[in-house]
């Protein structure tokens, strides 16, 4: 499938090709303060498919609960995350579905360091009032 994305303030904008079946929400820790939430939603981009069209991002590398180093990448202007990535040929690169024109159309597949969730992200079905704007 064939996204298009943009950080908040529209500086950075991309293309990338993106197996929909492969969405999902991650509950690490990293991705709980990365994102400012419970948890993050990534897709993994084909290899060799992602395309800066305008902008250049602000990167810095961290080592992941896996032991591997990952490139972060944001918006160095609005700060939106965009997209992180490993060290290999082709790099992997795994995009913030929230960036995506095509989000809607990426349904979660499966939920990832589950031991990390919180105990209410994992069910909120219970949340009593539902707001729709």
């Amino acid at each position: 499938m064939k996204v298009t994305g943009r950080c908040h303030c529209g500086q950075i904008n991309f293309t990338a090709e993106v197996d929909a079946s492969r969405v999902r929400v991650c509950h690490c820790t990293d991705c709980q303060v990365l994102s400012g939430s419970a948890f993050r939603t990534n897709v993994p981009v084909v290899a060799g498919t992602f395309a800066l069209r305008s902008g250049e991002p602000k990167t810095y590398v961290k080592i992941g609960d896996s032991g591997r180093p990952v490139t972060h990448a944001f918006c160095a202007d609005c700060g939106a995350p965009i997209f992180s990535r490993t060290p290999a040929e082709p790099p992997g690169y795994s995009l913030r579905v929230g960036t995506l024109e095509e989000r809607a159309e990426l349904l979660p597949a499966r939920q990832i360091w589950c031991r990390s969730a919180l105990p209410w992200a994992m069910d909120l079905t219970g949340v009593a009032k539902v707001e729709r704007q």
